[in-house]
C-alpha cells in the first residue's frame, strides 16, 4: 500500500465505523473509550496471571490445572499466567493487539472448556461469564484495534509516513 492510498483507506475505515452507529461518535470519543476499555481490561488480565504465576505460582496453578484434567499442566500454568500477564500489560500499551487477542482468547477457550463450562454461567458459582466476557472483549481489540492512544497506532502511523 502506498502512502497515497493510505488516507483513502482509513477515511473508508472511519466512513464504515460511524455508518455502524446510530448516533456518530466523534474519533477522539471512540479512541478513549478504547483506551478506558483496553486499560481496564488489561488490568483484569494482569491480575489473574500474576495470581497464577506469583500468588498460587506455576506449582500450585498447576496442581489445580491437572486436578482438572488440563493436559501438559504446568506448561499450561505457566503459559496461561505468562499470557495473561504480558498479555496485559500489551494490551494496557496497545502493543501488539492482534497477536494478544488470539493467545487470549486460547487461554479462555481453555478455561472454559476445562474449568467453567460445566458450572453454568454465573462466575460466583463458578461459571464462565467471566472468561467469555474476557475473551470476546479481547477477540474485539483484535478485530477493530486498539484504537488511535495506542503504540500500535503510534507503529502504524510511522509506517504509513515512510511508505
Amino acid at each position: 500500500m502506498t502512502a497515497t492510498t493510505e488516507p483513502t483507506r482509513a477515511a473508508d475505515i472511519r466512513r464504515a465505523a460511524d455508518a455502524s452507529t446510530l448516533l456518530p461518535v466523534p474519533a477522539v470519543v471512540r479512541d478513549a473509550g478504547l483506551l478506558i476499555a483496553r486499560v481496564l481490561l488489561g488490568a483484569v488480565l494482569i491480575v489473574h496471571g500474576g495470581q497464577k504465576l506469583f500468588v498460587n505460582g506455576v506449582d500450585g496453578t498447576g496442581a489445580f490445572f491437572d486436578s482438572v484434567g488440563v493436559p501438559a499442566a504446568q506448561a499450561a500454568a505457566a503459559f496461561a499466567g505468562a499470557v495473561e500477564l504480558i498479555g496485559g500489560i500489551l494490551l494496557v500499551l496497545g502493543l501488539l493487539t492482534q497477536v494478544v487477542a488470539v493467545l487470549v482468547v486460547v487461554v479462555m477457550a481453555g478455561a472454559y472448556f476445562y474449568v467453567h463450562k460445566a458450572a453454568g454461567i454465573y462466575a460466583a458459582e463458578g461459571g464462565w461469564e467471566l472468561v467469555a466476557v474476557i475473551g470476546l472483549a479481547t477477540a474485539v481489540f483484535g478485530l477493530v484495534g486498539p484504537g488511535r492512544y495506542s503504540v500500535d497506532a503510534l507503529i502504524a502511523g510511522r509506517r504509513a509516513t515512510t511508505a
